[in-house]
Parts: structure tokens; sequence; C-alpha cells
């Protein structure tokens, strides 16, 4: 990954380019608050906006890129196929329902939220199909952990081309991102400031001093020089404009191995091995 400014991407196993910096939308509210939170993101000059059928604001979402001046060919959209919907059929149905709230006629990316046991397979094999059909661009998965990727391998005649992952300076899970980029998987990550904790460990706040920028800019800039995607949330158009600003400083090699350390395989969401939804 070429780290350059908030037009850089990230180039997946098919050769698309993914923006490596977007907004993420969990937890942020159907309405006016996604469609604030889009526009303002894009205004900013992200072009990658992640939402997912479960937030239940894929409606919102897409109004504010079709009212944007951006065109729909330079925004980056990916969205995830939840667990009640996962097999065959109920996942093209369901791909079906997100286009229409999303308002376009292809999506960038389609992911599988969850690594349902007994149901991911048949959903991965819709995946494919819509992927043969080119009614989305890229294709992968969310929450699977490495004996997921071996067991989907098995079925899949098209590899998983993303695996976006918690992650975070408490669970950086090297051996799994070192198995997703042997397979040119595309790393990404959600909980990325794993939900406000980092404000609170030292070490992050004595380099963020360093480096002259915020806790915030310093772990998201780590995101970046680990080669993973990052989709930070929020729904100040201040804040959003900040955590973008993540390109006029380099984490050196040192400072980057001492964030690697304060890994304690500690999860902030649920585990990919058993979760009950």
């Amino acid at each position: 990954m070429n780290i350059t400014d908030l037009t850089g991407t990230a180039q997946l196993a098919n050769g698309l380019q993914m923006p490596y910096f977007g907004l993420g939308v969990f937890q942020t509210k159907e309405g006016q608050e996604v469609i604030d939170s889009v526009t303002y993101a894009l205004d900013a000059g992200y072009r990658h906006i992640d939402t997912a059928a479960v937030y239940q604001n894929e409606e919102g979402v897409g109004l504010a890129i079709d009212n944007h001046k951006t065109d729909r060919k330079d925004i980056f959209i990916t969205t995830k196929v939840w667990n009640a919907d996962q097999g065959y059929d109920s996942t093209l149905k369901a791909f079906d329902t997100s286009l229409r709230k999303l308002k376009t006629d292809y999506l960038d990316l389609y992911l599988i939220h969850w690594p349902v046991k007994g149901k991911y397979k048949e959903t991965w094999r819709a995946l494919e199909q819509l992927y043969a059909d080119g009614r989305v661009k890229a294709i992968g998965v969310s929450n699977f952990l490495q004996h997921h990727l071996e067991d989907l391998f098995h079925a899949a005649k098209v590899l998983p081309m993303v695996n976006q992952m918690e992650f975070h300076p408490y669970l950086v899970q090297q051996a799994l991102l070192d198995f997703c980029r042997q397979h040119h998987i595309q790393y990404e990550a959600w909980s990325p400031l794993m939900q406000g904790k980092v404000f609170n460990v030292p070490l992050l706040k004595t380099l963020a001093e360093k480096y002259g920028v915020t806790i915030t800019q310093l772990v998201l800039r780590w995101d970046l020089q680990k080669d993973v995607v990052t989709i930070p949330k929020s729904v100040q158009q201040q804040r959003i404009i900040a955590n973008a600003e993540v390109f006029n400083f380099n984490i050196s090699p040192e400072d980057m191995a001492a964030i690697d350390g304060l890994d304690r395989k500690e999860r902030i969401g649920p585990d990919p091995d058993n979760f009950d939804f």
C-alpha cells in the first residue's frame, strides 16, 4: 500500500482499487444523522463508505450519495449480508434489498458479515454468483478467522478479496494479518479506536505528543502503515475531517513495533468463534 493522501487506494486481488481510508456508519442513526455524516465525509474528500444491512441505515447512506455532487462511480460502497439472511437464495434477495435502499445498481464490495456455521459456504456461493454477474465489483468476508477462511477455500471458486476484522492496538492478530496477505486478501479494520479505549493508553498518548497529532490520528496512521484499510466512524463534521488528517507524518519502525507490542488479544466486540446472533 502506497500511502499518499485521502484519494489513495489499496489494490485488491482482482485489480480493483479500494480506497484505504473511509467512513464507517455503524450505530449512526438512519435519517438525517447518517445523511449528514456521509455528506460531511464526501465533502471532505472521502470516497469510501462502509455500511451493513443490520445497521439499518442503508437508505440514508443511499440518499446522501445520490444527492452529492460526486459521481457514483467515484464512490466505493460496501455493505454486508446479515446472519439471518445467510444461505444462497436469501443472500441474493438480501443483496437486492440493499441495492434498492442504497439507490444503486451495483456494489463495489459485498461482505459476509459473520461466519455463520453451516451457512457461510452457501452464502459465499451467492456472492460468487453476484460477482460473476457483474453486480458487485469485489466480494469478501468479515470476522473470519484463519480456520474459517481455510474452510471456505475448499468450496470457493473465487477467494475472498477482503477480510474486515476487529483490529486495534489491543487486538493485532499478526498471524491472521500475515495469512491474509499471503493469500492476497486485503485486511480491513473495524473498531480501530477500541470504542474510545485508545484514549486511555499511556504509550499512545506519549507517541501522539511526539508526532504532534491526536491519538486518533496516530492509531489510524498505524493502521495504514500496517497495510490495513480503515473506516473510522463519526457523526461530527470536524472529527470526520480531523480523522483523515493522517498523511503529513510517518510513524517510525521502532514506534510501529511499540504499538504492535500493546497487543493483548483483547476484543471489544464478539468472538468470531463464539457469537449467538
